[in-house]
């Protein structure tokens, strides 16, 4: 495939360019603000605004989600949504990065305004919250936010450059158990121990994980366990996650963690609940046309994609998942450079305002609003 007119390229790279202090300033503002899940209000209102003095037709609140925006702008045939995120870690703020995402994604809007039309596309920039476990996007997007797009696209930092992130299905629970307070040293038979039975369900997950693959993962932490040493708990809560390499493979692992539980419960005597955290995320399924187009375009950029060794990168996982499901869509990761840090430490909380972060903006943004041009030039091309 050849590349969008040489004319096209050079006024987005303009554009961009032009805007950079605005970027970087708001790359940095929703990160020293951080805001949880569905709690997004300043970050969502920036974003809007800037998109709105962009030439945007923007809806801030949609699709039943406060903090959800919706901008767009041209009425082309091929319509082209870009994501940005912007919520936070709880206690480590912007640990994965989330306020590079949501400026690289203005930037790429910035960049096709103005020749959306002359370009044939309609460009969405789509605000979605609480990826951070909420399923914003999986909300949105059962809610008819990807509707008649062609093609859905995102940036994502990191510590290495992939043009592939290797996202996996996703479960996330809360457990809580309920059983009976007692004098623990004076009437202990009286009690019904909630506590043991989270220790007997994590046990049983211990061992369930010799019979699982080596990309499952099964993660949980205990948020309560009892208030005192000398009363039998009556209740325990945890959240734990469940994690494969497909949806397929996640329903069976998902009812294997369940039995666990319910051992703890049987075990026991106490009663168990289980209360799903947002929507399950499906595993990311990048489109290989897109794909090739934005990793050639960010090489354009100097941006380089090294090799990493089997089983060096298991995956984490998106709601960008559930996307790729539905439309074609890509998930790159930007590198940062800033080994041995990576997602979800303070460490890299700290990477994601420093200069290489700051080009990971600009250079994510040009090479989104690229690729989306390639792809309107290849359409009329086929038309």
């Amino acid at each position: 495939m050849r590349s969008a007119p040489t004319d096209h390229r050079t006024v987005i790279q303009r554009r961009i360019r032009s805007a950079e202090r605005d970027l970087v300033t708001l790359s940095h503002r929703i990160h020293a603000h951080p805001e949880l899940a569905f709690e997004e209000v300043r970050a969502s209102t920036w974003v809007a605004q800037q998109l709105s003095a962009a030439g945007f037709d923007v809806e801030h609140g949609c699709y039943g989600l406060s903090t959800a925006v919706r901008a767009t702008v041209g009425s082309g045939p091929l319509h082209v949504a870009v994501c940005a995120e912007y919520d936070a870690l709880p206690g480590i703020g912007h640990a994965c990065g989330h306020n590079v995402i949501a400026a690289a994604a203005v930037g790429a809007g910035v960049g096709l305004a103005g020749l959306a039309d002359d370009l044939g596309l309609t460009v969405t920039v789509l605000g979605t919250p609480a990826e951070e476990g909420g399923g914003g996007k999986v909300l949105m997007l059962e809610r008819g936010a990807f509707e008649g797009v062609d093609a859905a696209m995102m940036v994502h930092p990191a510590a290495t450059e992939m043009d592939a992130m290797p996202g996996t299905a996703v479960s996330q629970f809360d457990i809580r158990y309920r059983g009976t307070p007692a004098h623990a040293g004076a009437y202990p038979e009286r009690g019904v121990n909630a506590a043991d039975a989270m220790t007997v369900a994590q046990v049983a997950i211990g061992l369930l994980r010799q019979q699982t693959t080596g990309s499952d993962r099964i993660q949980g932490i205990v948020t309560e366990a009892g208030s005192a040493a000398n009363v039998i708990p009556e209740s325990s809560r945890g959240r734990w996650i469940v994690r494969s390499d497909s949806v397929e493979a996640l329903a069976p692992l998902a009812s294997r963690v369940a039995r666990c539980f319910e051992a703890g419960a049987l075990a026991t005597g106490c009663e168990l609940t289980t209360t799903p955290v947002g929507p399950d995320y499906a595993d990311l399924r990048p489109d290989p046309t897109l794909l090739a187009l934005y990793r050639a375009n960010a090489e354009a950029l100097g941006r380089t994609f090294p090799s990493l060794p089997d089983g060096a990168a298991v995956g984490a996982a998106t709601d960008m998942g559930n996307v790729s499901h539905a439309v074609p869509a890509i998930h790159p990761m930007l590198g940062l450079d800033c080994a041995p840090a990576v997602n979800h430490q303070r460490e890299f909380t700290a990477a994601c305002v420093t200069p290489a972060a700051d080009r990971a903006v600009l250079d994510g943004a040009l090479a989104m609003a690229w690729t989306a041009a390639d792809l309107a030039t290849a359409a009329v091309r086929t038309s």
